[in-house]
């Protein structure tokens, strides 16, 4: 799949805001700071297309972006996990990622975005299992592969897959610094939308 047009659609505050658009939604999903707008502008070929910031939780909302006018919506989900907020805003963020994963129609899978350098955290595992629970589909996104050596990036692939109960295969490595994992993730959201259509 190539990504020609990315163009940002909407935000939406609360699950029961969200749109149905009638074509396939990938969600992009991960604990705060992970890199998920960083993730988004790097497969859109775009630095500037998702808000990036170096203060986890910037994402407070779910942002719409609409890929090649109409063949996919790439969907942002806040970050969890991100402890300076009060409990009313986790809460809030939670009821939005879950109304999201929950009531989306057109959701197909989700990218679940962890860091190459960290075992998963206990949000991670949380998250994994309830889109086990409910069902839902997913594919694992380690992050910020650039940062250790090819063999480390391995020995953590295989660290990643045992504490999240997932095969080595359903783990993808990215680096937007390096420039690399695009092509596979992009296939991936090829054959997504091609078992979709």
């Amino acid at each position: 799949m190539e990504i020609k047009q990315c163009r940002f659609v909407t935000s939406a505050a609360s699950s029961k805001n969200c749109i149905d658009y009638g074509m396939p939604e990938i969600a992009i999903a991960g604990k705060s700071n992970v890199g998920k707008s960083t993730f988004i502008n790097y497969l859109v070929n775009n630095k500037s297309m998702a808000k990036t910031s170096s203060t986890p939780g910037k994402t407070r909302l779910l942002n719409y972006f609409e890929i090649n006018k109409g063949e996919l919506m790439l969907v942002d989900l806040p970050g969890y996990g991100y402890a300076k907020v009060s409990d009313s805003v986790k809460n809030s963020w939670d009821d939005l990622i879950g109304g999201y994963l929950l009531n989306s129609k057109r959701l197909i899978n989700v990218l679940l975005l962890v860091d190459i350098r960290h075992e998963p955290t206990a949000l991670d595992k949380q998250m994994v299992a309830y889109m086990h629970h409910y069902g839902i589909p997913f594919c694992v996104i380690a992050t910020k592969c650039d940062k250790v050596s090819r063999m480390v990036c391995n020995k953590q692939k295989g660290i990643i897959a045992s504490a999240l109960c997932i095969g080595t295969d359903n783990v993808m490595t990215v680096s937007s610094n390096a420039k690399m994992g695009k092509e596979q993730v992009l296939e991936k959201i090829e054959h997504l939308i091609n078992t979709y259509n």
